[in-house]
């Protein structure tokens, strides 16, 4: 199970990649597991020495019976202190830069993985320019296909 941030590639500038685990609760990882977690609005922010997940959608499992359950409440992201240390520099030596989850996955044991990535935002003319640039590429292999066929 691997669900990804559909407006990652077409919002942001990928500069690096990081793995992190998230602190979950029961019902909330039995959520993930079925596939409902929403990452598009979401984003990463670091709060003195802790990093944590804003903004991120994770709906009430349907069996659970947790009445006060917020689903896009702060969640606390685990990685090591030289990687916060490392992102922290970062983002202070240049302010255009953010921190984006990618895509949440699971590994071995049901642990709950989130990939984020540091990255600078694009602006609408390159977003044009990336769509342009796809859309030719698609031209290209659908004519290529096209033709073998014949």
């Amino acid at each position: 199970m691997k669900i990804y941030n559909r407006k990652f590639s077409r919002n942001y500038q990928e500069i690096e990649k990081y793995e992190a685990g998230v602190v979950l609760n029961g019902a909330e990882v039995k959520s993930i597991c079925q596939g409902r977690i929403k990452l598009e609005d979401a984003y990463v922010k670091i709060l003195g020495d802790e990093v944590y997940l804003i903004n991120a959608q994770i709906p009430l499992y349907q069996f659970a019976q947790n009445i006060n359950y917020n689903p896009s409440r702060m969640r606390k992201l685990l990685l090591h202190k030289n990687e916060i240390i490392r992102l922290k520099t970062k983002i202070v030596s240049n302010p255009g830069l953010t921190i984006v989850p990618v895509s949440c996955y699971n590994k071995k044991n049901n642990l709950i993985k989130l990939e984020i990535a540091l990255t600078r935002g694009r602006k609408n003319i390159e977003k044009r320019r990336l769509e342009k640039k796809r859309a030719i590429e698609r031209e290209k292999e659908r004519e290529a296909k096209e033709y073998m066929k014949s």
